[in-house]
């Protein structure tokens, strides 16, 4: 996760710095000067700006005052309770905040060394799959003195305040930050996958169950350093509206803590052990608490005994950081983001990810068969125009996180653009021995879709049995122009990789071999009647698809009579009249074991309708040893010209 850095816009802090020192300098920025244009394209501030630096607005300017807190940050004047939530989280992480704010220790003004002073400050953000270090200067925008835009609540700490002017640098101005999402500006600081919850839809408080394991979600995500924050929707009349429980409605929130906690006193609270869910979170603004049950002074905590709440560090003052069951929390909030720091490291006691990673783009092209914009599963004569990425699931069943992001587009809304694309993404079931992009949806098992939404990130997490799978990703519409980056983490290595080639290559054959002519499509769905006299219990039975020299195996069905497969195969073949052949066999013996064959011989023809074939017997010796009579059903067996 944590990578090489790029320079962005070329500038290199350390040369940058070491010239202002050599210099005598203040350094100014360029890239993001000191006027209105970093400040706005559209809605002025309500009052006269003056560009101050630090140590023009406190006499002992600190980039950290006693360390970094979550309760340093307070909202400014901006709408930007989602960028400040997500840094009050960061505050929280030393491994992430010291990544984004690098050589802290370094760039902490020095009163013994005045000289070391530049004016120069960098901080790293995350970019569409890298690190990019951004330089800016510490001149910041002020109205009567005071900072207008996030601060400490130390007036001499600085360090939220210019990580703000960085990320307002990246977005093209300050006013690019009005609106947006908590779960972006945390993936931007910790290069982490993030999840959106849609609290409302999914009824998490009317279902006890799905509460139960929400929180076991959440819990294990906070133990494992992954960050959360939450939201409840609003009109836009009701943007930070406050409600008469103390709540604010389209307004961010940090989570700071989800703890199972003990009730009770003493000895008698460790014999009972009984506890209760709750979730701790922070108001940006630095105040404007829930006033409900575990509120800071509700009657609820004398449940608690006082070594419980010194653990869990009850304040009683209105810093903005309050505590409320999870039951409430699911009842009042109607969104969640949930960003998971994805572990891919080799040596951890944790469970490890394999990542692969992808970036492309939805491009448009005067062939349209070229095209990789297709639109929506909706739009089926175009869908499968678009990009194509095949994995493989290799374990019985494995758990696969999908992450689609695309290029933030903020710095856009200068010129009247910078609105998300609608974007989603579907999943394929394909056969075993696929190579080649998809031209036919019909033959194909979708197994799930995302939801489609103009979010910067779609996120999906599913359970897939063994086989081989196709991720498409598009935008709604078709010819929708786009960059995107997708991530697919599976418990070990995948495979994943983009279809580029349509089919296989001509040169690899000659006229002597002869040429692939057709494709065939095998797709053998069950076996039934596996029937053993003289043996207890079941086979361990495995289908095979042989054509021309090659083969497809299926996963075995453990310990039945009565196998279930689903198993599909695609050959490109030479010589259709060569026989297709479908044999079962059984692997619970020393050696593997024949139980019967299907044989396709001559042209295969397209069949819809289930075919029920009997398993051919080779041999009498064979057919003595094999359990019974065999059916396979093959649903269907199809010619195309191209697939």
């Amino acid at each position: 996760m944590f990578s090489s850095t790029k320079a962005y816009k070329n500038q290199h802090y350390s040369e940058l710095r070491r010239d202002c020192i050599r210099d005598k300098t203040l350094f100014e920025d360029p890239e993001f000067p000191a006027n209105n244009s970093s400040l706005f394209f559209k809605k002025p501030l309500p009052g006269y700006v003056e560009w101050k630096r630090p140590g023009e607005i406190s006499n002992e300017p600190r980039l950290f005052v006693e360390g970094i807190s979550a309760h340093d940050l307070n909202q400014g004047q901006v709408g930007n309770c989602w960028f400040v939530a997500a840094c009050s989280c960061l505050a929280l992480k030393p491994d992430l905040w010291k990544k984004v704010i690098p050589d802290h220790k370094d760039q902490e003004w020095d009163p013994n060394h005045p000289e070391s002073y530049a004016g120069i400050f960098h901080f790293q953000f995350w970019v569409f799959g890298e690190w990019v270090d951004v330089v800016v200067d510490d001149r910041l925008p002020t109205i009567s003195g005071e900072l207008i835009y996030c601060h400490s609540k130390d007036n001499n700490e600085f360090w939220s305040a210019l990580l703000e002017k960085a990320y307002a640098k990246l977005a093209g101005c300050y006013e690019s930050l009005e609106g947006g999402n908590t779960g972006d500006a945390v993936v931007d600081f910790s290069g982490a996958v993030a999840e959106a919850i849609n609290l409302e839809t999914e009824a998490y408080y009317k279902d006890q169950k799905k509460q139960d394991q929400l929180f076991e979600d959440l819990l294990k995500v906070y133990d494992r350093g992954g960050i959360i924050s939450c939201s409840i929707k609003a009109q836009p009349h009701e943007i930070e509206a406050r409600m008469a429980n103390g709540l604010v409605k389209g307004h961010a929130y940090s989570i700071t803590a989800v703890k199972k906690v003990r009730l009770g006193h003493g000895l008698l609270a460790y014999f009972k052990n009984e506890t209760i869910p709750l979730i701790r979170m922070r108001n940006p603004w630095g105040k404007t608490e829930w006033k409900g049950a575990w509120s800071d002074s509700s009657e609820e905590w004398s449940k608690v005994g006082d070594m419980e709440r010194g653990n869990l560090g009850i304040v009683v003052e209105d810093d903005g950081e309050f505590w409320m069951s999870f039951e409430d929390w699911c009842k009042f909030f109607t969104d969640a983001d949930v960003c998971r720091l994805i572990n891919t490291s080799l040596i951890s006691i944790h469970k490890t990810w394999h990542e692969v990673v992808h970036s492309g783009s939805w491009t448009k092209n005067a062939e349209p068969l070229l095209n990789r914009c297709g639109g929506c599963y909706n739009h089926k004569q175009t869908f499968l125009q678009n990009p194509q990425y095949l994995f493989d699931v290799t374990k019985e069943e494995d758990e696969v996180l999908i992450s689609l992001q695309q290029k933030d587009i903020r710095m856009k809304r200068k010129v009247g653009q910078g609105e998300n694309l609608s974007i989603g993404f579907a999943v394929f079931k394909v056969e075993l021995n696929r190579k080649y992009r998809l031209h036919d949806i019909l033959t194909q098992q979708c197994v799930s879709t995302s939801t489609y939404i103009n979010a910067r990130t779609v996120f999906m997490r599913i359970m897939l049995p063994q086989g081989r799978y196709i991720i498409i990703p598009t935008t709604f519409q078709p010819l929708t122009l786009g960059d995107y980056m997708i991530r697919v983490f599976t418990d070990v290595d995948s495979g994943c990789r983009e279809l580029t080639d349509d089919k296989p290559k001509v040169r690899c054959w000659s006229s002597f071999l002869g040429y692939p002519q057709v494709v065939s499509h095998i797709y053998v769905h069950g076996a039934e009647g596996l029937q053993n006299q003289e043996s207890p219990g079941g086979a361990d039975p495995y289908v095979i698809i042989s054509c021309e020299g090659r083969s497809v195996r299926s996963t075995i069905k453990k310990d039945t009579l009565q196998p279930e497969f689903t198993t599909s195969a695609i050959f490109y073949r030479k010589k259709p009249r060569k026989p297709i052949t479908v044999e079962v066999w059984n692997s619970n013996t020393v050696k593997d074991e024949f139980m019967g064959q299907v044989v396709l011989s001559g042209s295969v023809k397209d069949s819809t309708d289930p075919q029920r074939l009997q398993l051919r017997k080779r041999g009498r010796q064979m057919a003595d040893e094999m359990p019974g009579n065999i059916s396979l059903r093959v649903i269907s067996a199809t010619q195309l010209t191209a697939m």
